[in-house]
């Protein structure tokens, strides 16, 4: 075959291979669960290991209430928070780090009440349990609002995805609980506290994973 016929199929071999591609790596995509890739998803996969490290901070404190269930009022105000500065730390880095800041304002809010609500609890003194379970059930809530508006955001662009609402959903129930029975006690807070966080970190630790699978390698579609 001449010059003549490999210019006139050459082209159309180009545009059939562009077609090919589009249509398989957007089945690829599909099939992966993630949308196109907007900018809170790219963001959120750059930081996934913080995601990982906030599930991890909260399984720890879940075990550690879970062995030493009966702790005092102060003890539990300094693991509570402790654990709050630290999950707040974690989120407020994860929204931050690797730009689109605007993408993950919920985050940064969550993080920023974690972080003022562990100071809060170390130096305004709670003399009664109640007060405890009272402030610890209002940063619950703030928290879950925080991650239910994020996971709206998400859903958008990750398709199928439960993890964010449910942590979210999670720590509402946590802090709803308290309101309706606050008449609990040291040993009780204590087992709350930690089913709370243990169930909590496993749902982040699972985010986690799933951000992972769509870092920028896994965005463009290589293997």
């Amino acid at each position: 075959m001449g010059p003549g016929f490999a210019a006139h199929v050459d082209p159309r071999g180009e545009v059939r291979g562009e077609a090919y591609a589009e249509v398989h790596g957007a089945a690829r995509v599909e099939g992966s669960g993630m949308a196109a890739g907007g900018p809170l998803l790219r963001a959120l996969a750059r930081n996934w290991l913080l995601v990982l490290l906030r599930g991890a901070c909260a399984i720890g404190f879940g075990i550690y209430c879970f062995l030493e269930p009966r702790a005092t009022l102060r003890m539990l105000v300094m693991l509570y928070g402790a654990y709050a500065i630290f999950d707040g730390m974690f989120a407020l880095a994860a929204a931050v780090m690797g730009g689109q800041v605007m993408a993950r304002w919920w985050l940064a809010a969550a993080g920023v009440i974690g972080i003022t609500a562990g100071i809060m609890v170390m130096i305004v003194p709670l003399v009664t349990m109640m007060m405890l379970v009272i402030f610890i059930a209002c940063w619950a809530i703030a928290v879950g609002v925080m991650q239910v508006i994020g996971a709206v955001k998400l859903r958008r662009e990750i398709h199928d995805e439960w993890a964010l609402g449910a942590a979210g959903a999670a720590s509402i129930v946590f802090g709803l609980i308290p309101m309706v029975e606050p008449a609990v006690g040291a040993l009780g807070l204590s087992l709350v506290i930690g089913v709370y966080a243990a169930v909590h970190g496993v749902i982040l630790v699972a985010l986690a994973l799933r951000l992972s699978g769509h870092g920028p390698n896994h965005s463009r579609g290589e293997p």
